[in-house]
């Protein structure tokens, strides 16, 4: 590697990031520079081991401070300086093979260390864009600090050369993903060229193809794998609920370079890999009658294992006016999956596949709160919890009138419960654009308020708010139901019964504002060590693989459960 000393910006290629396998266990990263990518990483999966190897010792400095252990050096003559007895998973080269005198001999080395499983990440300078062309044509080519005329890069890649290197390093070629820039001028320079590509037999169209990517990103593995589709509905947004069931876990299952994942209306699922494994997973769907027949057929015609998502009671549904024994949401599917035992408990009547996937957190959001000891926030965003916090609203006027501006309130969805308080110092947000803004409001508070009524409804519910509250290292203040099974009560938040002892918990908390903080913060290392998604990208690939195996056996048993699918 070129030993003179850049400085590089230090920020995570956030495209790059998106493809690190959620569910690592070791990470290498080859010229970490400062550290960036590996400390983005560890905030989604706090247990892995992320180590680099950076040659300029001043970045390395920075770099110890976030990643687990670092090596300066050149990785050329060291190439694997840190002792991995189970091997590697992932081995990251973000614009850095283009800087070695050998990346060839490099990849081939390290290919070596990988785990079975074990993947390797390039991201590179793709030569055949057009802006490289131009200079060239115009006699105009110099070398630059950074970016595609980097004056220290020393080999160049087409995505054809990367691709021939990769698997000339005994790697199986994943799948390869453009960085488009300036794709506007990219086609005004193709126009400009397109008689002379025609005269040399290049077809213009293709050549614009590849000379649009500035980088290109590869994924490759040490071991080819089937490939499977997971295809998901999704109900509109709704408070949160769509974003943790739905969009991050298929986030988080597609950073495994084996699995397609798709968010997609029911109406278009459709298999985009031909004949592979495929799950189709529909969001709570109220599946019903002869319309509820049609639409699973339709998918066991494309030969899909359909899977229901569902997190709330079926009770749900049926004081909603559902007939229960119509409902085909539950038995008309091969199997259902969950977030608590307890609804899984209650889905078994109907279904025997079962899976329960506690909610979890793709990211630990950066830490923004208790900026202010003499003044905490208090907030509460949730939908329909009237039933839930009425009989405690005369608490909390109580002690925001004895506390004054102690005690503040930022209120989001609850239109009710913000009328309710009686205190000037409050505020409301009426809707959220979308979960990412909604976790920024929570962040932004000191305490998190989860009243839940003692009944069959509210007990078969998760504990999501707390896992919100803590990933945001937010003080939860909460009821037994439910929160008694995760929050240690004095250690990691705070439970309350019944209006007396939220009146003196939430009095506690304002008074010892040093505690409450460090509550907050061991509840986000609860949620660190307990509750990423990180720990079930494993699980739930498996489950969807094993599904697929078993089909022919869990259509049978469909087909006696629901013997009209099959007419």
């Amino acid at each position: 590697m070129n030993a003179v000393h850049v400085q590089y910006p230090d920020f995570a290629n956030p495209e790059l990031l998106d493809k690190i396998p959620l569910a690592a266990r070791t990470i290498l990263d080859v010229g970490c520079a400062q550290g960036a990518l590996g400390s983005d990483y560890l905030r989604r999966n706090p247990s892995c081991r992320v180590v680099g190897i950076e040659l300029d010792e001043q970045a390395a400095s920075h770099a110890r401070q976030r990643l687990s252990e670092v090596f300066v050096g050149d990785v050329e003559k060291v190439p694997m300086p840190f002792e991995v007895p189970e091997g590697i998973d992932c081995i990251i080269y973000g614009d850095v093979l283009e800087h070695l005198t050998d990346p060839w001999l490099v990849l081939k080395e390290h290919a070596k260390y990988l785990s079975a499983q074990g993947t390797v990440l390039v991201c590179m300078p793709n030569v055949e864009h057009w802006s490289f062309v131009a200079r060239l044509l115009t006699g105009s080519f110099d070398y630059e600090d950074q970016g595609l005329f980097d004056r220290t890069h020393l080999r160049w890649f087409t995505p054809r050369t990367m691709a021939r290197a990769l698997a000339e390093a005994g790697l199986a070629l994943s799948d390869a993903a453009p960085r488009p820039i300036a794709t506007e001028r990219a086609e005004q320079f193709t126009n400009m060229l397109t008689p002379a590509l025609q005269a040399m037999g290049v077809d213009p169209q293709e050549y614009l193809n590849r000379s649009i990517p500035l980088q290109v990103i590869w994924r490759a593995r040490k071991a080819d794998i089937l490939r499977m589709e997971v295809s998901a509905t999704m109900l509109a947004p709704q408070g949160g609920v769509s974003d943790v069931r739905v969009v991050e876990p298929l986030r988080a299952l597609c950073t495994d370079s084996s699995i397609f994942s798709s968010i997609v209306a029911e109406a278009a699922l459709k298999p985009q890999l031909g004949d592979t494994p495929r799950v189709a997973i529909l969001h709570r769907p109220l599946l019903l009658g002869e319309s509820g027949l049609a639409r699973v057929r339709a998918l066991l015609a494309q030969d899909y294992v359909v899977v229901s998502e569902f997190d709330d009671h079926p009770v749900f549904m049926e004081e909603r006016g559902v007939n229960l024994d119509e409902l085909l949401t539950f038995r008309g599917v091969h199997a259902v999956q969950t977030s608590t035992p307890a609804l899984a408990e209650a889905l078994l009547a109907d279904n025997p596949e079962v899976a329960v996937f506690p909610n979890a957190v793709f990211e630990l959001p950066p830490v923004r709160n208790f900026q202010d000891m003499e003044h905490l926030t208090l907030f509460f965003g949730a939908l329909n919890r009237q039933n839930d916090w009425a009989p405690l609203m005369p608490v909390l006027n109580e002690v925001a009138r004895a506390v004054g501006d102690r005690l503040r309130f930022r209120v989001v969805f609850d239109e009710a419960f913000f009328n309710a308080l009686e205190t000037p110092h409050k505020s409301f947000e009426p809707a959220m654009v979308d979960y990412a803004s909604y976790m920024n409001e929570l962040g932004l508070a000191d305490i998190s308020f989860m009243p839940l009524e003692d009944n069959a409804f509210n007990r078969a519910k998760s504990d999501l708010k707390f896992i919100e509250a803590g990933s945001a290292r937010v003080c939860a203040l909460a009821s037994n139901v439910v929160y008694g099974g995760s929050i240690q009560d004095g250690k990691t938040g705070v439970l309350f019964s019944n209006p007396t002892e939220l009146r003196a918990a939430l009095l506690r908390l304002l008074a010892y504002p040093e505690a409450t903080r460090r509550m907050a913060d061991a509840a986000r290392g609860y949620v660190a060590q307990n509750r990423m998604l990180a720990y079930q990208v494993a699980a739930r690939a498996d489950w969807y693989r094993a599904l697929w195996e078993r089909r022919a056996e869990l259509n049978e048993a469909l087909k006696q459960r629901v013997p009209e699918l099959f007419a």
